[in-house]
C-alpha cells in the first residue's frame, strides 16, 4: 500500500478539491473553498485533527505491529507491521505526494535509501542508465560500486546539453538521472526537455531535486517521472533527522517503488516521520530567507578582492541564468552556492580551518545553521579523483550551505576568514 494524494493542481500546491459552488453555512473546522496555496499546504496537506481527541498534530503510532480483529479482515484497516505501513510514515507520505504534485510517495530512512531505491525499481540486469556526471558522490558511487556488478550500465554525462543524453541513449537504456541543482556544482538542466526524450524511448525520467524543494521547483510539472528528495535536507531542515522520498507520477510507479521499500526494508521510522511532518511546515519560510542571504552572501563573494569565482543561479553571472528564471518560481534559487580564492587549494583550506561561528565545517546542507564544506574530503570524496576533478571539484572547493542566521554577521565572519586565508 502507498498512500495517494487526495488532490493535485499544476501551481501552488492544493491539498483539497474545490467545493461545490452553491454556498453553504460556514462551520468551524471545514475548509474554505477553493485551492490552497504552497504554505499553506506545507502545514496543513494531509493533516487532520485526530478525532477521538481533536489533537491538532498527526498522532505519532510507535508500534511495530497493528491487531487484525479476524483472519478474514486481515488488512481491513490497512496495516499489519510497520516495515511495510505505519499510520504516521503513511501520513507524511501523503503530504509528499501532495506537495511534490505526485499520485503516490514513499519515504526511506536516508536519501541514499530514496535514490538506491529508484534505481532498484526501474532497472535491472542489462538495462542501461543516462545520469548526470555531476551529482552526490554517493549517488555517483552507488551506481559505480553497487549497481554496475549487478549487471546494470550507467553513463556519466555532462546534462547542461540536452544533446550529451541525446547520443548517450542506447536501445537498453531505461533511466535518465538527473540532479537540478546539481550538488555541489549548481549546474541545471533542462527538466521538459529531457523529460520529453525520456517518453519518446520509453525510459523513466528522475530527478533528484534536493537543492531545489518544491518551494521552489517540482519536476512532476515539468514531465518527470519520479522526484528524489533528500529530506535530511530543506525539509527537516534541523540537523535532526535523516530520510529521503521517492514521489511518482503514477499509482504503477509508486507501486514498483513501494515494492522495492518493502523488500529492503528502509522505510522511515515512524518518529523521525513525525518530527519531518513539523519541520516541513516551516520549508518555505526557511528557503525564502536562505534564499535572500545567499544571493546577498554571493554578490558579497563576487565583489571581494580574493575570491575569483562565485556559483549561484540566482547571479547575472551564472552560465545558466535564464534556465534558473525559466525553472525556478517567485525568483528563489536556494541556499547553495560556492566559490574559488586566490592562492588555490591551501588558501582554500586555511579560509575553511579558520572560519568562525556563525559558520560551521561540516557536511549536511538545508539546515537552520550556516555550513561551509570541503567537498573533496567529506560528501565527494568517493568519487573517482579523475572524475571530481573532471566536473570541478577540485581539493580546495569551498560548498556554501546558507542558514537563518543573520546576513551582516555571515558576511563579517567571511570576510574574516578571506583576509586570513
Amino acid at each position: 500500500m502507498f498512500r495517494v494524494a487526495q488532490k493535485t493542481v499544476a501551481s501552488g500546491a492544493s491539498i483539497r478539491a474545490a467545493a461545490p459552488c452553491r454556498m453553504m453555512a460556514a462551520k468551524s473546522g471545514t475548509w474554505i473553498e477553493g485551492p490552497l496555496k504552497m504554505d499553506t499546504s506545507l502545514v496543513h496537506a494531509a493533516v487532520s485533527p485526530e478525532p477521538k481527541t481533536g489533537a491538532i498534530l498527526t498522532p505519532l503510532f510507535l508500534s511495530t505491529t497493528f491487531v487484525q480483529e479476524s483472519v478474514g479482515k486481515y488488512l481491513e484497516k490497512g496495516y499489519s507491521y510497520s516495515r511495510t505501513n505505519n499510520p504516521t510514515v503513511s501520513a507524511f507520505e501523503e503530504k509528499l505526494a501532495i506537495l511534490e504534485n505526485g499520485v503516490g510517495a514513499c519515504a526511506f530512512g536516508t536519501g541514499m535509501a530514496a535514490t538506491t531505491s529508484a534505481i532498484s525499481a526501474t532497472m535491472k540486469a542489462g538495462d542501461h542508465c543516462v545520469i548526470t556526471d555531476c551529482s552526490y558522490g554517493g549517488t555517483n558511487r552507488s551506481c559505480r560500486e553497487f549497481f554496475t556488478p549487478l549487471g546494470m550500465e550507467f553513463s556519466f554525462v555532462d546534462f547542461r546539453d540536452v544533446e550529451n543524453v541525446r547520443r548517450a541513449m542506447k536501445p537498453n537504456t531505461k533511466l535518465i538521472f538527473s540532479e537540478t541543482p546539481a550538488n555541489p556544482m549548481l549546474t541545471l538542466c533542462d527538466i521538459e526537455a529531457i523529460s520529453k526524450l525520456a517518453t519518446a524511448h520509453g525510459a523513466y525520467h528522475v530527478v533528484d531535486s534536493t537543492f531545489a524543494t518544491p518551494v521552489i521547483l517540482r519536476p512532476l510539472d515539468h514531465g518527470a517521472d519520479m522526484v528524489i528528495q533528500s529530506l535530511t535536507k530543506f525539509y527537516e531542515g534541523h540537523n535532526m533527522m535523516t530520510g529521503g522520498a521517492v514521489i511518482s507520477k503514477t499509482p504503477e510507479l509508486a507501486a514498483k517503488v513501494k515494492m522495492i521499500q518493502n523488500i529492503h526494508g528502509n522505510i522511515m521510522n515512524p518518529f523521525c516521520a513525525f518530527i519531518m511532518m513539523q519541520t516541513t511546515k516551516t520549508m518555505a519560510l526557511r528557503v525564502r530567507q536562505q534564499s535572500k542571504t545567499a544571493l546577498a552572501v554571493a554578490e558579497f563573494l563576487e565583489k571581494h578582492p580574493k575570491v575569483t569565482k562565485v556559483c549561484y543561479p540566482g547571479l547575472a553571472s551564472h552560465p545558466q541564468k535564464e534556465l534558473a528564471d525559466k525553472y525556478h518560481r517567485d525568483n528563489l534559487h536556494g541556499g547553495m552556492l560556492w566559490f574559488d580564492i586566490k592562492g588555490g587549494v591551501e588558501a582554500s583550506i586555511r579560509l575553511m580551518d579558520s572560519i568562525q561561528r556563525p559558520w560551521s565545517l561540516c557536511e549536511n546542507l538545508g539546515q537552520t545553521e550556516s555550513i561551509i564544506t570541503a567537498c573533496a574530503v567529506m560528501t565527494h570524496a568517493n568519487m573517482v579523483k579523475e572524475d571530481r576533478l573532471k566536473v570541478g571539484i577540485t581539493d580546495g572547493f569551498i560548498r556554501v550551505s546558507i542558514g537563518i542566521e543573520d546576513t551582516e554577521d555571515l558576511m563579517r565572519s567571511l570576510g574574516e576568514a578571506l583576509e586570513q586565508a
